[in-house]
């Protein structure tokens, strides 16, 4: 029967960390001959509560050290966000350097292309893959090539998902594909996609870091932290990924059948997700009795018009990335946030937008996604300038998404990176790219 553990980090997170290691080395050891650790933080961007405790990674890797492991912490640039960037301002780069451990910006490294497995391409099928191959970093590579020889350790944060219900261990390795090649089906083949990663690289041990969980989407606005963060003050860990990702769901009160991409998984035989197979060690699921929201709050600026398409709006890509940006700039930058613009999103909108927008006095805006660019976009150009409608491309490009809120709300991009100097954030840029950073931005 497959073990998940849980350990509870009130007693301290070096003590939970010990026991939850002091745990799975019953079934085996951790360290293979090489002695070689690699480790997959969650590093999605500086902003608190998104991202992989500091305190935890550290934990694991004194753990692992003094085990012997050559320890190696890797991420990949994601959201706008350039992976020299997150290290610096989470404080990640300091416990490495303290610690010995070696930093892998996998943004920074060459590439090798692989194939999007689990469906055909649009070509062939209406609803297949706009994309059909990938590019994955050296690193990672070279743990698929060689998968005994070294330790893969990865260390989600627990939180829901405005688009995929959770993100867990499975969803923290979509940030292994090249950052230019996510976001042509972040629509709803996002859950086939994330489980095609998942079938090339299986990690060794997931340990998701629950000291808070994240509701209602995986970004909160600092606003809403008070909506959105709780205390859990656990670790949940175990040798099976999916049985790992299933019981942190339950958590939030979800079942395997409501989380599109662990169902997959689960379907394709990548791991035990019927949660009564699963032996779960260190605390009673039934003391979590309440069932916790994904999708975001509903809240957004009365002045901002959004309008979506009545035929298709995924809410996988160009909708709720789009609303959380939107959230971000108006509810984090209060002061500096302007309305007086639109959204268009989906496809299947009114022939009479245009004028619906003029009557109300909109003259200018964003058009998100594929299916409303090639639609409306046009359209809206030829009537309001294309130097006031912008595009953002994919069906998720988040760097043109977030650009253009940011241009047409008056927010500067600074004004949502709290605590970090602008002028050592431009410093880590122009090193990353010397470096040959992939990262959109």
């Amino acid at each position: 029967m497959t073990k998940v553990f849980i350990s509870d980090t009130k007693k301290g997170v070096d003590e939970a960390v010990e026991e939850m290691f002091t745990n799975l080395e019953k079934d085996g050891l951790i360290l293979t001959s090489s002695k070689d650790v690699y480790i997959k933080v969650n590093g999605i961007n500086i902003y608190p509560y998104v991202h992989t405790t500091p305190e935890v990674l550290e934990a694991v890797i004194k753990y692992l050290k003094n085990k012997g492991g050559k320890i190696h912490v890797m991420e990949n640039a994601s959201q706008c966000a350039i992976t020299r960037v997150v290290f610096a301002a989470t404080g990640y780069k300091e416990i490495c350097d303290k610690l010995g451990a070696k930093i892998i910006y996998l943004d920074e490294e060459d590439t090798k292309t692989f194939e999007f497995k689990g469906k055909s391409s649009v070509k062939d099928d209406p609803k297949g893959y706009n994309l059909k191959t990938f590019r994955l970093p050296e690193t990672i590579v070279k743990i698929i090539e060689n998968r005994d020889k070294y330790t893969y350790i990865n260390l989600p944060i627990l939180k829901t998902h405005c688009m995929t219900r959770v993100t867990l261990g499975i969803k923290n390795q979509w940030g292994y594909p090249q950052h230019e090649d996510r976001g042509k089906d972040h629509n709803f083949n996002l859950h086939s996609k994330l489980v095609d990663v998942f079938e090339y690289i299986r990690p060794d041990i997931t340990i998701i870091d629950g000291i808070t969980g994240t509701i209602h989407g995986h970004y909160p606005p600092i606003a809403f932290k008070d909506k959105q963060i709780l205390k859990f003050d656990i670790l949940i860990g175990g040798r099976d990924t999916l049985s790992v990702d299933v019981v942190g769901a339950r958590i939030f009160g979800m079942t395997l059948d409501e989380v599109p991409h662990l169902k997959i998984a689960q379907e394709r035989g990548l791991g035990e997700g019927i949660l009564s197979k699963i032996n779960v060690i260190g605390k009673n699921l039934d003391e979590y009795k309440e069932k916790y929201e994904w999708d975001l709050i509903q809240q957004f600026p009365e002045d901002v018009k959004i309008v979506k398409g009545k035929d298709l709006v995924c809410i996988e890509g160009c909708q709720n990335n789009t609303l959380n940006c939107l959230q971000l700039c108006a509810y984090d930058a209060p002061d500096k946030f302007k309305g007086g613009w639109f959204i268009i999103m989906g496809k299947g909108h009114d022939k009479n937008l245009v004028e619906q927008l003029k009557e109300e006095g909109y003259t200018k805006g964003l058009v998100v996604g594929f299916c409303a660019v090639g639609e409306v976009g046009e359209k809206l150009r030829k009537e309001f300038g294309k130097g006031n409608v912008y595009f953002s491309g994919d069906c998720n490009n988040l760097v043109e998404t977030l650009g253009a809120e940011l241009a047409l709300s008056g927010v500067n991009g600074f004004d949502l990176m709290p605590n970090f100097p602008p002028d050592q954030f431009m410093k880590l840029v122009a090193e990353a790219r010397k470096h040959g950073s992939t990262a959109l931005f």
